[in-house]
């Protein structure tokens, strides 16, 4: 598909509203950039600044919780609640800890007075009974009558006051009802806990066990609710972020800063071109693609400084671009290494089968984790370098052709080590070549699935690339179906702030 931008403004904003607010074949025409968009949740409303409350502050910090719980349940098939302990070694699970054994002794204290004091028992209890009742479901009358006649706290305190509480029978009756309600990965603690005698023991292990079932309680709710989410997350997506829009004027402010600079660099990338072309007219403003102005936009992010707020649009997929930067980053390197080796020794390797993987499979492994802080890329670079002269040299050798001498190893060694430097050639070249394929993909229609063509220097990393492309444009077209009357809003007043200011008439896109 030709990445050009001499499309007139029509059919862009047509094609911005068809790419950006729905998959559907309906379309927006160019009316959507010159008109307000309306306030509801389909199409985002344009309002006048005003003081933001705390409480306002708040709701809006809700509905971004929610909002970004809803995403990474529907699109993450691994997401789940864990239960995680604090470190014992640190200061916070230390301070548990002691806060813990200290109610736990003070609990088999009272338990050991003549007559015992059974006042903390019975709130244990109760607190039992309520998360035993948050565990049911609607229609369970039996076994909540019953639970609740069981573990009355009332009548608990008057047969206390007697010395008459059966607080084994009571634990006994616990263990059973959790043995009831427990998934089968739990049978094994509901065991343990038959087994124990002491007390006290037994009421502290309860509440472990207790612990863990409101986890898998939590992960069998996100299980359930995973494909409802999926079906309606679009329209739940935008709903959500119109309201934190209305709580919090400002909550697009990264995102206009965001489209605002691509803008700019298609503009100046257009005004470049006319200036170079024979006979331009340079007093004529030059015309830009808003898909295209969108499309960069998304391309910047693969480069994105992550230390930065990234724009409020892309908050839910931040960890997952962040990610994508990060594994294109690694292979840029390994497309690197395997041109410059290619490049001074391909004739003498030219007739080696796989050659290219091979080198990959030994640059891919002293890469991980080439993402922290603590990693030295010169280093892995350098470690590269020696291993891939040696399997050069051991290639060499079996065929009983001369090795690479000392200044040739050291020449390869030297060039690999300096592609990390700042506008290495080399690096440079790469770079450009995978944004070169990442913005073909993005060009393509959201319904195509074919990738486009793999540009040169790219082949040895084609099957990681075209991977690491379809997750990318998933991210993309997604986030373009929830997000795309909101940008359609902020294009419209950036490329058309001439145009007059009428009552929206665009209409509701469908998912």
């Amino acid at each position: 598909m030709p990445l050009n931008d001499d499309q007139n403004s029509d059919s862009d904003s047509s094609r911005l509203s068809e790419s950006t607010a729905s998959s559907s074949d309906s379309e927006y025409s160019r009316q959507s950039f010159n008109s307000d968009s309306s306030s509801k949740p389909s199409s985002p409303a344009s309002s006048p600044p005003k003081i933001t409350t705390f409480d306002e502050l708040m709701a809006a910090a809700r509905n971004l919780t929610d909002l970004t719980l809803a995403h990474e349940i529907a699109v993450n098939a691994n997401f789940c609640i864990k239960h995680d302990d604090l470190p014992q070694n640190s200061f916070a699970g230390t301070v548990k800890q002691i806060v813990h054994e200290a109610f736990w002794d003070h609990l088999e204290s009272e338990l050991n007075e003549d007559p015992p004091e059974y006042e903390h028992a019975i709130k244990l209890f109760e607190e039992i009974k309520e998360i035993l009742l948050s565990f049911l479901t609607p229609g369970t009358n039996r076994i909540q009558n019953q639970i609740c006649e069981v573990l009355d706290t009332d009548l608990i305190r008057q047969q206390a006051e007697h010395n008459a509480v059966d607080i084994h029978g009571l634990a006994n009756y616990i263990i059973n009802t959790m043995g009831k309600l427990c998934a089968p990965i739990r049978d094994n603690d509901i065991k343990q806990l038959k087994a124990t005698d002491n007390i006290v023991e037994l009421l502290r292990q309860i509440f472990r066990v207790l612990d863990l079932m409101k986890v898998d309680m939590a992960n069998y709710t996100i299980q359930n609710l995973r494909p409802y989410l999926q079906r309606n997350l679009v329209d739940y997506e935008r709903t959500k972020f119109q309201e934190i829009l209305e709580e919090t004027p400002s909550a697009l402010d990264l995102t206009t800063e965001w489209i605002k600079e691509s803008m700019e660099d298609e503009l100046s990338s257009v005004s470049d071109e006319s200036s170079s072309s024979p006979g331009a007219d340079g007093s004529s403003k030059p015309i830009i693609s808003p898909i295209l102005v969108l499309n960069n936009g998304y391309l910047k992010l693969l480069q994105w400084d992550y230390r930065k707020t990234i724009p409020e649009t892309l908050i839910t997929d931040e960890v997952r671009l962040q990610e994508l930067r990060e594994k294109l980053n690694q292979l840029k390197i390994v497309a690197c290494v395997c041109l410059i080796t290619n490049n001074m020794v391909g004739a003498a390797i030219v007739d080696v089968p796989d050659f290219a993987d091979q080198l990959k499979r030994i640059s891919v492994p002293l890469l991980e984790g080439m993402n922290k802080k603590t990693f030295d890329l010169k280093e892995a670079l350098n470690a590269i370098g020696v291993q891939i002269c040696s399997k050069v040299n051991r290639s060499l050798a079996e065929r009983g052709l001369p090795t690479l001498n000392e200044e040739m190893q050291s020449n390869l060694m030297g060039q690999i080590a300096h592609i990390v430097e700042e506008n290495n050639p080399v690096s440079s070249l790469i770079d450009k070549r995978i944004q070169f394929f990442m913005r073909s993909l993005l060009a393509l229609p959201s319904f195509q699935k074919n990738m486009p063509t793999m540009p040169g220097g790219l082949s040895v990393i084609q099957t990681e690339m075209e991977y690491v492309g379809s997750q990318y444009a998933s991210i993309v077209n997604f986030n373009k179906q929830v997000y795309g009357p909101f940008y359609a809003n902020i294009l419209r007043k950036l490329l058309f702030p001439e145009a007059p200011m009428g009552k929206a008439e665009t209409e509701t896109p469908t998912n």
